[in-house]
Protein backbone atom coordinates (compact mmCIF):
# COMPACT_ATOMS: atom_id res chain seq x y z
CA UNK A 1 0.00 0.00 0.00
CA UNK A 2 1.47 3.77 -0.90
CA UNK A 3 1.15 5.54 1.55
CA UNK A 4 0.29 9.00 0.05
CA UNK A 5 0.71 11.16 2.80
CA UNK A 6 4.57 10.27 2.56
CA UNK A 7 6.91 13.39 1.95
CA UNK A 8 10.56 12.33 0.08
CA UNK A 9 13.60 14.35 0.96
CA UNK A 10 15.82 15.82 -1.92
CA UNK A 11 17.81 12.33 -1.90
CA UNK A 12 14.71 10.33 -2.27
CA UNK A 13 13.40 12.51 -4.61
CA UNK A 14 16.55 12.28 -6.93
CA UNK A 15 16.32 8.43 -6.96
CA UNK A 16 12.46 7.90 -8.03
CA UNK A 17 13.87 10.60 -10.88
CA UNK A 18 16.65 7.61 -11.45
CA UNK A 19 14.20 5.06 -11.46
CA UNK A 20 11.59 7.33 -13.85
CA UNK A 21 14.65 7.37 -16.25
CA UNK A 22 13.77 6.44 -19.89
CA UNK A 23 9.83 6.25 -19.01
CA UNK A 24 9.09 8.84 -21.09
CA UNK A 25 10.97 7.01 -24.10
CA UNK A 26 9.55 4.20 -23.84
CA UNK A 27 12.62 2.33 -22.80
CA UNK A 28 13.03 0.28 -19.98
CA UNK A 29 12.59 1.77 -16.52
CA UNK A 30 11.91 1.63 -13.12
CA UNK A 31 14.33 -0.60 -11.89
CA UNK A 32 17.85 -0.03 -9.91
CA UNK A 33 20.48 -1.42 -7.72
CA UNK A 34 22.28 1.19 -5.25
CA UNK A 35 25.41 0.90 -7.40
CA UNK A 36 23.77 2.15 -10.05
CA UNK A 37 22.05 4.91 -8.20
CA UNK A 38 25.30 5.67 -6.00
CA UNK A 39 27.02 6.56 -9.58
CA UNK A 40 24.15 8.60 -10.66
CA UNK A 41 23.82 10.64 -7.79
CA UNK A 42 27.37 10.30 -6.61
CA UNK A 43 26.63 10.15 -3.39
CA UNK A 44 27.79 7.32 -0.59
CA UNK A 45 25.99 3.97 -0.26
CA UNK A 46 24.97 4.30 2.90
CA UNK A 47 22.62 7.14 2.31
CA UNK A 48 21.18 5.91 -0.53
CA UNK A 49 20.13 2.51 1.72
CA UNK A 50 19.02 4.71 3.91
CA UNK A 51 16.73 7.09 1.36
CA UNK A 52 15.60 3.45 -0.10
CA UNK A 53 14.25 2.17 2.85
CA UNK A 54 12.33 5.20 3.54
CA UNK A 55 10.56 4.97 0.12
CA UNK A 56 9.93 1.10 0.38
CA UNK A 57 8.77 1.76 3.74
CA UNK A 58 6.19 4.34 2.12
CA UNK A 59 5.43 1.81 -0.49
CA UNK A 60 6.36 4.21 -3.19
CA UNK A 61 9.56 1.60 -4.27
CA UNK A 62 9.51 -2.52 -3.43
CA UNK A 63 12.76 -4.44 -2.81
CA UNK A 64 11.89 -7.38 -5.70
CA UNK A 65 15.70 -9.03 -4.35
CA UNK A 66 18.63 -8.58 -2.47
CA UNK A 67 20.29 -5.45 -4.36
CA UNK A 68 17.37 -4.80 -6.89
CA UNK A 69 14.38 -2.17 -6.36
CA UNK A 70 11.40 -1.05 -8.31
CA UNK A 71 9.42 1.56 -8.72
CA UNK A 72 6.50 1.00 -7.66
CA UNK A 73 4.34 4.74 -7.92
CA UNK A 74 4.18 8.25 -7.02
CA UNK A 75 1.13 9.68 -5.70
CA UNK A 76 2.06 13.16 -6.78
CA UNK A 77 1.78 12.33 -10.49
CA UNK A 78 -1.61 11.79 -12.00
Amino acid sequence: MVNEDFEPNDRQDAILEVLKEGRKEGKPWGYANPKRLEEALDTRRQYINRALRGLVDAGWVEKVNRGLYRFVRDPREN
